[in-house]
């Protein structure tokens, strides 16, 4: 009977494993609540079991931990909004489908916007910079979809660029007030339904507008 083989990771999936395993580290003391600037090196390698020293082989400090950290956050959750809106989908029901994409994400990657939405505001520059210019980018791409969808002959760049900040600035209140604190899965329906709403309100109001300047301007 022949003897089976063992398999054997390759050195370079061992290094991004190890690369991920420390992005998770930071995320669990965060859901510690812990903030980024209170954990420290030592604390991160301890929480995987390897050494400070091992540390430098996959990133030199700290703060480009958490700037990849910031990154892998949003790209996924962009990818799934810009899907969304790039659907063929009736135009009543964007708002609804991007609140539940958005619900969605939050939920499946809740360490993760946690970690947002505490360093957003947080005490590391850096971090808090490159989170905000995510966000931006956000309203830039969304503020180019509602480009699609309203009169140019109203809307300036420069107020469509001011709704999608409404928008994203909604939703991000909503859930970092309500769907945090919730557990899995508890009444998200009645959430969506609020969250829903609260931009419809915005989008009522948009509506109405007329740009300083527009064509339409009495």
């Amino acid at each position: 009977m022949s003897r089976p083989q063992k398999r054997h990771r390759s050195h370079g999936d061992t290094l991004i494993n190890t690369r991920q395993a420390l992005l998770e580290a930071v995320l669990e003391l965060i859901n510690r609540d812990k903030s980024f600037d209170g954990i420290s090196l030592r604390e991160v390698t301890r929480e995987i079991g390897i050494t400070p020293g091992a540390f430098y082989r996959h990133f030199p400090d700290m703060d480009s931990l958490g700037l990849e950290l910031v990154t892998s956050s949003f790209s996924t959750l962009r990818t799934m909004l810009i899907t969304v809106r790039a659907n063929p989908i009736p135009e009543e029901l964007i708002i609804r489908r991007s609140v539940e994409t958005f619900i969605t994400y939050v939920r499946a990657h809740r360490r993760q916007f946690q970690f947002i939405s505490r360093e957003a505001f947080g005490g590391v520059a850096v971090i808090r910079n490159a989170i905000n210019d995510e966000f931006k980018q956000l309203e830039v791409e969304l503020a180019s979809d509602l480009a699609r969808l309203v009169s140019s002959d109203n809307w300036s760049e420069e107020d469509l660029q001011m709704l999608a900040s409404l928008m994203i600035g909604s939703m991000i209140q909503i859930v970092t007030q309500q769907l945090m604190g919730r557990p899995r899965g508890e009444d998200d329906a009645e959430l969506i339904q609020k969250a829903e709403k609260q931009l419809r309100l915005i989008a009522l109001g948009a509506n109405a507008w007329h740009s300083s300047g527009s064509k339409n301007e009495s």
